[in-house]
């Protein structure tokens, strides 16, 4: 008998039936010879595929309970290697780190900004403030036209445009001309916002997604704390802020072209099961209208409309509450506090952001996983069946309430500080960070 476990092989079998996959002794797939469970067996979606798309499944992943079902095209996203959809999902989520990244990032400099410019500290943060507002209803323009014309050309204009007004910024001689500049910029790096959690959902089978988009959602809120805990130290060490636009800049380089080598197309509409050009082609190369719907004013606002369904509404407005306060608001409030209280340059105010960062890490290994291991725990309840998505929103109720907490003990501390001395904030922000990562990973999962 043939050697088995270095080659995929298979075995005569009766007209009709389909080669189940089995591991040898070396952990290599091959095929038993044993025919397919009867139709009637094979989960629902299966039943109606043709034998030839049951042979590429199993040949790709071994099974047949697959949720969503893929086509078999090798284009299509649900049908890529582990590593590509990886390094898609770092890419995409690092996009959408830096949207919230660059908006925070010169924090740490609102007093050099004030003196350079001649305008208050306040004012000042009112750069960072408006971006926050760009990045809120940007995502309105973004989504329907990602939709019609793929992520890929989204991402690639994304990167190129943040990059131009990032050097808008470092070059820009007034106040005024500045704050438009990161306007703009906030407008373009922003449909990493939009889109960025749908690309999980393009790309991974839905028992899985509740631990990628925890990746997500930590590159997410990784976002306000570590543009001014890295850029503190730029500030401080060049002696100009404006070097924090220089390398915002280069950064958006960066990603312009890791884009372009490991940024493939994950818009896929699945009309028959059969590859309509070669995968490299589809993936990297041709840019065309994906969807052939013609677009229609109203969808971009279709967001606004979901407003009107309780279960979309009130998880919406949790999450963005739990992400102001615990990510917007100390962010914004931390520098006009602690300048004029004890006196900080910018690398000490970039450093009263370790702790966020830390509790965001800790935090996002609690949320993606124990939203896992509870979705399962529900369906093994259920004999099997899989629970609805609204069931991850129980874990996040905890989570409120320490989310309250961590920020009442913040806060009451900072006050008590006399002037000049500094001892407990970092030490009790990561509260907030950890406690709002269970919140915000399960509502987005």
């Amino acid at each position: 008998m043939e050697d088995n476990t270095s080659s995929l092989h298979s075995k005569p079998t009766p007209e009709g039936s389909i080669h189940m996959p089995t591991k040898d002794a070396h952990d290599t797939l091959a095929y038993s010879g044993l025919a397919t469970p009867p139709v009637w067996e094979l989960p629902d979606v299966a039943a109606d595929l043709t034998q030839e798309h049951r042979e590429y499944l199993l040949k790709r992943h071994g099974t047949l309970d697959l949720d969503p079902m893929p086509s078999a095209d090798p284009a299509d996203p649900y049908n890529w290697p582990l590593w590509k959809k990886l390094s898609n999902l770092t890419l995409v989520a690092f996009h959408s780190c830096m949207t919230t990244f660059i908006a925070a990032a010169i924090i740490p400099a609102y007093e050099n900004i004030s003196e350079d410019l001649g305008v208050s500290i306040q004012k000042a943060s009112y750069l960072t403030s408006m971006q926050i507002m760009v990045l809120g209803w940007s995502p309105l323009f973004w989504r329907p036209i990602a939709n019609r014309y793929g992520r890929r050309p989204i991402w690639l204009i994304s990167t190129i445009g943040s990059l131009l007004f990032n050097i808008g910024c470092a070059k820009s001689p007034t106040y005024n001309s500045m704050a438009i500049c990161r306007a703009f910029g906030a407008f373009f790096i922003s449909p990493a916002a939009a889109i960025g959690s749908g690309v999980v959902t393009e790309t991974f089978f839905k028992k899985q997604r509740g631990n990628y988009i925890g990746i997500w959602t930590l590159l997410v809120t990784l976002g306000p704390p570590s543009g001014p805990f890295f850029m503190g130290f730029v500030a401080y060490h060049t002696g100009d802020y404006r070097w924090i636009y220089w390398i915002l800049a280069i950064v958006n380089g960066v990603q312009f072209i890791l884009y372009i080598f490991l940024g493939p197309e994950t818009r896929y509409i699945r009309q028959d099961n059969k590859p309509r050009q070669s995968a490299f082609k589809q993936e990297y190369v041709s840019i065309r209208r994906i969807d052939p719907e013609p677009m229609r004013f109203m969808e971009f606002l279709q967001p606004l409309a979901l407003f009107k369904y309780g279960s979309i509404a009130i998880p919406t407005i949790a999450y963005s509450i739990v992400f102001g306060f615990t990510s917007v608001l100390l962010t914004v409030e931390i520098p006009q506090i602690f300048i004029p209280k004890f006196a900080f340059n910018p690398q000490q105010l970039g450093l009263q952001f370790l702790g966020m960062i830390i509790g965001s890490i800790i935090g996002e290994q609690l949320g993606g996983r124990l939203s896992d291991l509870w979705m399962n725990w529900r369906t093994k309840q259920l004999g099997g069946t899989r629970p609805a998505p609204e069931f991850r929103l129980w874990l996040s109720y905890p989570a409120f309430v320490l989310v309250m907490v961590g920020l009442i003990v913040f806060g009451v501390r900072t006050d008590q500080l006399p002037k000049g001395h500094w001892d407990a904030s970092p030490i009790v922000s990561p509260s907030p960070s950890i406690q709002r990562h269970p919140a915000t990973s399960v509502q987005k999962g």
